[in-house]
């Protein structure tokens, strides 16, 4: 399994990021560095992508499950993120009220494939096992698990050459009726957590 932490690696790669970025901001022409500004800033978005481990917040988990199902938003994207410093490029994709098999009945979640800056040095296609987690917030922590192999078809694991292949996943991730239990122990203060992992081994 990926474990993303902290290397000596990661900290010079944000030290430089920061260090450039406070030399350019009092600068008066600091237009003509925006560009400059912008890749830094993504460097860090990206590196600190990949110390969190893949986990994602959905804050107004009730009121994006009503939009969800009233078809105002039927679907959520995560932010990007690396599976390693060096890894593929990914996101995950939520319907809070279900798709496909899974419409009105369970979440269901989506792995995405996207274009990424390291994809020359990776193995193609990508065929390692996804792990999605929905987190318990209570002390009892009875994460839910659910695995799945991507497809490895044409546009969903092979080297993607637009920004995004298409998805794979599990239409039927999570029953409603667990997230829609009051008091339940993976709604807390109106959020949930979703972990994805990728195990290479």
């Amino acid at each position: 399994m990926e474990v993303h932490y902290l290397t000596q690696e990661h900290q010079v790669a944000i030290i430089n990021c920061i260090r450039h970025l406070s030399n350019v901001l009092p600068d008066k022409h600091f237009e003509n560095h925006l560009e400059i500004v912008l890749s830094k800033l993504q460097e860090v978005y990206e590196t600190i992508n990949i110390l969190t481990d893949g986990i994602h917040t959905l804050n107004n988990n009730v009121e994006r499950l009503r939009n969800a199902q009233s078809g105002r938003q039927t679907s959520i994207y995560s932010p990007p993120f690396y599976s390693s410093p060096t890894g593929y490029k990914m996101c995950a994709r939520l319907h809070l009220n279900g798709d496909g098999d899974g419409q009105g009945t369970h979440m269901s979640l989506f792995f995405i494939l996207m274009k990424g800056k390291y994809d020359d040095i990776l193995g193609w296609p990508f065929n390692s096992r996804i792990i999605f987690s929905l987190y318990d917030q209570t002390d009892k922590k009875q994460h839910i698990f659910d695995t799945f192999q991507p497809d490895i078809i044409p546009n969903s694991c092979q080297r993607p050459h637009t920004d995004t292949n298409i998805v794979s996943g599990i239409p039927k991730f999570i029953p409603l009726a667990i997230i829609e239990q009051e008091n339940n122990h993976y709604v807390q203060e109106d959020a949930i957590f979703i972990k994805i992992m990728v195990d290479f081994n």
